[in-house]
């Protein structure tokens, strides 16, 4: 009997448009493998076993078919976009159990291109922190279980990288995909400002959703559907791109946060293989703003502020609660002005004119233990995550395209990754540069079955 879970999916889509299986074939057998893994990497918080399983005999019988991208593909959603039928708890005890009457509008559109939602995935309270861990649970590394799987979107990233699911929805407003991507060893892309639908202007508009994938290919199709590109073929790969200007900068944006030897070092091996591939690779740093780290953070807790209004207090962990009252006293401050992103801009601009895409390191630091960080004290949470990922929140700010991709193998044993950042409306072509990479450099898609079996 052929496993199509661990596929990518392009050739899942492509079999179930050739009918060389059914989606419920393809959906049983990813239910399958997250009834046998789920439990020890703690991906999902709703497995939606008979309704997925009904809604791929309802893709099977699409008079279309033979027309979706996506055809029978299973995906997953983060757990703070609406998914109809089921409640949105945004990794908290003190939302509502109401379930949603719609779709997010970039659910909607993986649905019509035939995707199947087989699943939400777990999210830390809000979408604060980059430790996926909370009232509903705790995601994990499927390299590593006794390590976090980032985030916020670690649910959906645990479950790309332990092959539970091909493609995953998240979301990002500070490195939300890129985290928990460059900790599980996946693509994660942050879309520039208006390409995808959003969540309605959350953190100040930083906030932009985008797909966890595997593959270069499989990425650059969900984006295309999220982004609702026209036509047959808009995910087809253009000429590889050559000749491009890149930066390679292993200087943290946030001052005092240092970047470890072992990261740097893999955005320096990552430069070598783009000069290999014909491009124009030097060093240079952008012109972070001193004030960064405290602009940045006005505006993380302020976003955290927004987002519990009108929740009982009482039933948010003490973290999220100081959160939010240092973003309200941001607030009071005048620390939240709507000039920081046009600033930010004019500042990066002169870089931009000089070089078509920035390279870097996606994180800092090993990410820390898989535990109950949502029991600990609001200080501990802000260190380890700003340690640990300092690179990625200027891009929110500014709006740029931003994705985490793999490359090389820490000593730990863990994937490495590296971040390309471009201008805005480059997202296919820092896809292309991930192609590269990709055929140059190939990694392992998903983690081995056997860090993922119950214990």
């Amino acid at each position: 009997m052929t496993k199509w879970a661990g596929r990518t999916a392009t050739e899942i889509a492509e079999a179930v448009r050739q009918k060389v299986v059914t989606p419920r074939e393809v959906v049983a057998d990813h239910l399958a493998a997250i009834a046998a893994r789920n439990g020890r990497v703690g991906a999902f918080r709703v497995v939606r076993a008979t309704a997925a399983l009904a809604e791929a005999d309802e893709v099977g019988a699409r008079t279309d078919l033979s027309r979706l991208p996506l055809a029978g593909v299973p995906v997953a959603v983060k757990d703070n976009l609406p998914v109809r039928g089921e409640s949105t708890r945004n990794g908290s005890a003190a939302t509502p159990t109401t379930v949603a009457a719609e779709d997010h509008a970039t659910v909607a559109r993986l649905r019509a291109a035939g995707a199947v939602v087989v699943g939400l995935t777990h999210v830390p309270e809000l979408c604060v922190f980059g430790t996926t861990d909370g009232v509903h649970g705790i995601a994990r590394n499927p390299w590593d279980p006794s390590r976090t799987a980032g985030g916020s979107s670690g649910g959906s990233a645990a479950a790309v990288a332990a092959g539970l699911v091909p493609l995953a929805l998240g979301n990002d407003g500070m490195g939300s995909l890129r985290i928990p991507a460059a900790h599980c060893g996946l693509i994660g892309l942050k879309p520039g400002t208006g390409r995808v639908p959003s969540l309605g202007g959350a953190w100040f508009g930083m906030s932009e959703n985008g797909p966890l994938a595997t593959t270069a290919a499989d990425a650059r199709l969900m984006f295309s559907v999220l982004a609702g590109e026209p036509g047959p073929g808009a995910d087809e790969p253009a000429d590889p791109p050559r000749g491009l200007r890149i930066a390679v900068s292993t200087r943290s944006p946030i001052a005092g946060v240092r970047v470890g030897g072992a990261y740097a070092s893999l955005a320096r091996q990552a430069a070598r293989v783009l000069v290999e591939a014909g491009h124009r690779v030097s060093a240079a740093h952008p012109p972070y703003p001193l004030t960064f780290g405290t602009v940045i953070l006005a505006r993380w807790t302020g976003g955290t502020a927004q987002d519990a209004e009108g929740l009982d207090p009482r039933l948010l962990a003490p973290r999220t609660r100081r959160h939010a009252a240092v973003g309200r006293a941001a607030g009071r401050l005048g620390m939240l002005r709507a000039d920081h992103r046009g600033a930010l801009n004019k500042r990066l601009a002169p870089f931009f004119e000089e070089y078509d895409v920035l390279l870097t390191p996606a994180l800092a630091r090993r990410g820390p233990a898989a535990d109950a960080w949502h029991e600990r004290g609001w200080l501990a949470n802000i260190l380890v995550n700003t340690a640990c990922s300092p690179m990625t929140p200027p891009w929110n700010l500014s709006g740029n395209p931003a994705l985490a991709m793999p490359f090389g193998t820490l000593a730990t044993g863990l994937p490495g990754s590296v971040q390309l950042v471009g201008r805005p409306g480059s997202e296919h072509q820092l896809l292309g540069v991930v192609a590269q990479l990709e055929q140059a450099r190939p990694w392992t898609r998903t983690a081995p079955a056997a860090n993922q079996v119950r214990a």
